[in-house]
């Protein structure tokens, strides 16, 4: 993606699949609304200047692949999604609406942006046969990323 300021032209290619799910993995993201909760969590994405190549997920967690600029800050437009969002969701669905503190994210390179995007877009198939928690285990060990079990529950 090229970003013009005024030291020049600038090149870079940020890609992150990102991982966050609803407050103790309720499931509040009902199957008839969903469609429009990943709309926006796109839009914001957009709004911050980045692009939002796809989002989906169940009733229980979200899974993004986003492309950023080096300016931003994950752990900043994580934050500021979640708060935005969470308010929008208990605004216009559920006033009991929640995201669980924390995400993970994955750096993803260009070559496998196609599989990541794949794999999103088939949640729903893939959350018939796989529960959340089995989900996020894979994808940390895959990733070669440690984690004590008491922080995913």
């Amino acid at each position: 993606m090229p970003d013009s300021n005024d030291d020049g032209l600038h090149f870079f290619s940020l890609h992150y699949h990102i991982v966050f799910s609803t407050k103790e993995r309720q499931p509040f993201i009902h199957a008839e609304w969903r469609p429009r909760v990943h709309s926006y969590l796109g839009g914001i994405i957009r709004r911050m200047n980045g692009v939002a190549e796809i989002v989906g997920g169940v009733e229980d967690h979200v899974h993004l692949l986003a492309s950023l600029r080096p300016v931003h800050r994950l752990s900043d437009l994580m934050r500021d999604m979640k708060k935005d969002s969470s308010n929008w969701v208990k605004e216009n669905f559920d006033k009991r609406f929640a995201w669980q503190e924390g995400y993970a994210a994955f750096t993803v390179s260009p070559t496998a942006t196609d599989s990541v995007r794949h794999y999103i877009a088939n949640q729903e198939v893939h959350h018939g046969k796989h529960l959340f928690l089995d989900e996020l285990k894979e994808l940390l060990g895959r990733a070669g990323i440690e984690y004590d079990e008491k922080y995913l529950l």
